[in-house]
């Protein structure tokens, strides 16, 4: 079995790089025929298509997708080796993740920990809506996205969901604030930070409201998880939240759990997609997601 031509590489990774086989070939100082060729024949190598025409751009495909990331890996090594003239250690495994921008801080951090100090692995986290990410992850440019909430496209496009964690929901407050009346009062009396209006605990807290028969007293509605974290600190009001958004701030006494929302409860969920080529370190955190919520322990290879 033959090798790889490590040129012919080299010329695709810079026509990955800029999408464009013209200005690739002007750099490389080729021939658009000749670059073309080089492509072809690596395809033919490694038995996969690695691009596709978008327009007047080139795409990369899932193949060409992995392929870059292996060849982006074995530059990055060639270059540190002649700048160190010693070892260069492994190549690093790239994780890119989205991350809907409202989404816990804390929720994502215990999810990606055990990738997040491993020094073989780059982990590329971008924020966005969830029609932004859930485009990027149909188009391949996402490993996996963390949501509360997911509404696949109507086209489809083989996403899959994992429900990775459920947390309860509290009213959580200043600590100096004493409170024990009984949670049809607190609702009544105590100003409130919400979510906004179609956010899921949004829904709940309102029928909740809506079975006790009280009126809320709304200080802040806020689509945004940090900003009601900075809210309540603030001793704006009660926010209805799920502890783990706030578990440094009840470590330490400044916040405190107020009263527990009955029947209410955030869903977090990782979205991956049908894929030939899947990342296998997603497969490794959702497995160690699952044995933790079975009480086992397990490293993440």
């Amino acid at each position: 079995m033959s090798s790889i031509n490590y040129n012919h590489l080299r010329y695709f990774w810079a026509v990955a790089g800029e999408g464009n086989l013209t200005r690739a070939a002007a750099k490389l100082n080729l021939s658009q025929s000749a670059l073309s060729l080089q492509i072809r024949k690596l395809e033919d190598r490694l038995g996969h298509v690695l691009f596709e025409r978008k327009g007047r751009s080139l795409a990369l495909t899932e193949a060409g997708r992995i392929a870059f990331d292996h060849a982006s890996s074995i530059f990055t090594i060639g270059d540190e080796l002649i700048e160190t003239l010693r070892e260069s250690g492994k190549a690093r495994r790239i994780l890119r993740v989205g991350a809907l921008a409202t989404l816990s801080r804390n929720f994502q951090l215990a999810f990606l920990r055990p990738v997040l100090v491993r020094p073989d692995v780059e982990t590329i986290l971008r924020s966005g809506s969830a029609g932004e990410l859930a485009a990027a992850l149909g188009a391949l440019q996402l490993d996996v996205v963390l949501t509360n909430q997911f509404t696949p496209p109507a086209e489809g496009g083989g996403f899959i969901v994992h429900k990775i964690d459920e947390q309860p929901v509290s009213l959580i407050g200043a600590h100096r604030r004493r409170h024990k009346q009984s949670l049809a009062v607190i609702l009544a009396e105590e100003p409130l930070i919400l979510p906004t209006l179609g956010n899921s605990i949004r829904s709940d807290f309102d029928a909740l409201v809506d079975r006790l028969k009280v009126k809320p007293q709304i200080a802040a509605e806020v689509d945004d998880m940090a900003m009601m974290r900075l809210l309540v600190r603030e001793g704006i009001g009660l926010a209805a939240i799920p502890p783990i958004v706030v578990k440094d701030e009840l470590a330490s006494r400044d916040l405190q759990e107020v009263a527990r929302l009955p029947g209410i409860s955030e869903t977090f969920l990782a979205v991956t997609v049908k894929r030939r080529f899947a990342n296998p370190l997603i497969a490794d955190l959702l497995g160690r997601q699952l044995m933790q919520k079975e009480g086992k322990s397990v490293a993440v290879r």
